[in-house]
């Protein structure tokens, strides 16, 4: 039967499924295999990474805490039983992988050597497919990725569950629990007392359900300024730690805000593998070690041992992204028609990647000396000029010191002059300049 058009727990039409949010059927497509005790207990240990409100950076802490357990040699899954908003898949840049049904069962997606994934986000047709299901038949498919799924001998499951403490983290609970438990939380939190006043409860969810809390993560605890160092505390800090305390849970550590986890989770790569020797990855690796720890000390030792062999970020940046630089001649803020008399220069930087304009900054025009303007420019890093006219022997200084040449321009402002260039639709016309 294909997997295409059948999500596993709904025993129906995925389009049907959608509008009529019914369980129509709770019969697995798939061949049950092993039962949930069977698959469970080969399986040592079970996380759950809770949150209590969306937007905290749950399931990028459940992905680098997953990620630095397999590189510590340890055998992990990573189960995303976030039904309705699945990010494990782009977290990890899996969005077009689809699972396959054998005889014995569900099989996960390999990421690396160590790690074995699963996402509801794997069987929908696309990425914009929304999942309109009631509580029975998100308990049904929570049980087939336990029940179903190939998970084979595990160290870890690191189980990333949706915000709050509904259907998805009970189900997942409760059904590890029939079959002996070996289950315990991480919670994540940011600093300030909204997510906080959630947090508190997703730690009584759990002292409920009787499972042990590993910890407290606070998350986006500060910020450092990556050119200048100087720390920020644009959503607080301290809270996360103060509320532990009070609530009397372990404090796993904090993760400061960084614009390179924001990149990586964007670009699918695991923050903590591709950063791995920043002050960031240092501090998950503070919130990680009391979890290997729970296997011995030495595990500890093999993930920093296999990190500090990731080569450093500043090598992995050492081909930078190009920036095209284009420089304008600027009189009384637009468009100088002569680029030896403007007053200023506008240089505005583009990604050449995105055509987005990055930012504009405007310099003093030198005193005019004849050949003197390309060779300034290019120490100013510019590779295009857009003028209103200039003279042959001007152009061929610019050329031959790398800047290409645009002339015929018209007086307009500098950054709409980039936006038509960009766009293609710049109109230049006769380059008036005849010297």
């Amino acid at each position: 039967m294909s997997n295409e058009n059948k999500t596993p727990g709904s025993g129906c039409n995925q389009d049907s499924c959608n509008t009529s949010g019914k369980n129509q059927d709770d019969k697995s497509q798939f061949p049950s295999g092993e039962n949930l005790r069977q698959r469970m207990s080969r399986v040592k240990n079970k996380i759950l990474v809770l949150s209590g409100k969306g937007g905290v950076g749950k399931s990028t802490v459940a992905v680098n805490i997953a990620v630095s357990l397999a590189l510590a040699g340890k055998r992990v899954g990573l189960l995303d039983i976030d039904i309705h908003g699945p990010s494990i898949p782009k977290l990890l840049n899996l969005e077009k992988r689809k699972i396959e049904a054998t005889e014995f069962g569900i099989t996960p997606t390999g990421y690396g050597d160590n790690l074995k994934v699963m996402s509801i986000g794997f069987i929908l047709q696309g990425e914009d497919e929304p999942v309109i299901w009631r509580g029975p038949m998100k308990y049904g498919v929570i049980k087939q990725f336990l029940q179903d799924v190939v998970w084979g001998e595990l160290d870890f499951l690191v189980v990333d569950s949706p915000p709050g403490t509904g259907d998805e983290p009970l189900s997942v609970a409760q059904l590890l629990m029939e079959v002996g438990g070996g289950i315990q939380a991480v919670i994540v939190t940011t600093p300030q007392e909204l997510a906080l006043t959630d947090v508190r409860k997703s730690i009584n969810f759990c002292r409920q359900l009787s499972i042990p809390i590993l910890g407290v993560v606070e998350n986006m605890s500060g910020f450092i300024c990556p050119r200048c160092g100087e720390a920020s505390e644009i959503f607080k800090t301290g809270g996360g730690e103060r509320m532990a305390r009070e609530m009397g849970v372990p404090f796993l550590g904090s993760v400061p805000i960084d614009p390179q986890v924001v990149d990586a989770s964007d670009s699918g790569k695991p923050y903590m593998y591709h950063y791995a020797r920043t002050e960031t990855a240092k501090a998950f690796g503070r919130v990680i070690r009391p979890i290997l720890e729970m296997g011995s000390s030495a595990d500890m030792d093999d993930l920093e041992r296999t990190l500090s062999q990731v080569p450093p970020v500043e090598e992995e940046k050492t081909m930078e992204k190009p920036v095209m630089k284009i420089a304008i001649p600027v009189a009384n803020d637009r468009l100088a028609m002569h680029f030896g008399h403007c007053e200023q220069f506008a240089l505005i930087d583009v990604d050449p990647s995105t055509k987005r304009i990055l930012k504009q900054d405007s310099v003093q025009a030198p005193e005019h000396q004849p050949g003197l303007l390309p060779a300034w420019l290019k120490e100013k890093g510019a590779n295009i000029i857009i003028a209103g006219g200039m003279g042959s022997r001007a152009q061929s200084l610019f050329t031959q010191n790398g800047i290409k040449v645009v002339t015929g321009a018209p007086g307009d402002e500098p950054k709409k002059l980039v936006e038509s260039y960009l766009a293609g639709t710049l109109k230049t016309g006769e380059n008036i300049c005849d010297h």
